[in-house]
């Protein structure tokens, strides 16, 4: 349930809502399909190790193709890792304020980028630092 804030209306929200669990669900899809989910590790996955052959050619592509795999995991989970921590501070009502100044991150960033949780000047500022 999306909580209203004296910043953003709750139809904004909404919209931003809807946004985040259609990108879960396509990040999720994305990750089932080169990873396994570790069981030992809530929201945690596994590159899958595809076994092309047992020529010692193939075994190089199965590490190659193992490789390309981890990397994009790994950048998928981040990804799914942010999209939660978005749907966690919507569920707060503290979606869309800045974790840096407290302020309110602007709409247009936020629908950009939903996951946002700095805005474009605490972005400028701590890189200028």
């Amino acid at each position: 349930m999306v909580k209203a804030t004296k910043y953003f209306d709750k139809p904004f929200l909404e919209k931003i809502e809807k946004k985040l669990l259609a990108n879960k669900i396509e990040l999720e899809k994305k990750l089932g399909k080169i990873a396994d989910k570790d069981p030992n590790a809530e929201g945690e996955y596994d590159a899958k190790y595809v076994d092309v052959g047992s020529e010692e050619d193939d075994n190089v592509h199965e590490i190659e193709v193992y490789e390309v795999n981890k990397v994009t995991e790994e950048n998928l989970e981040k990804e799914l890792r942010d999209i939660n921590s978005a749907l966690d501070r919507l569920k707060k009502g503290k979606y869309g304020i800045c974790k840096y100044t407290n302020k309110p991150i602007n709409k247009k960033r936020l629908l950009a980028r939903p996951t946002s949780s700095a805005s474009i000047e605490a972005k400028k500022y701590l890189q200028n630092t």
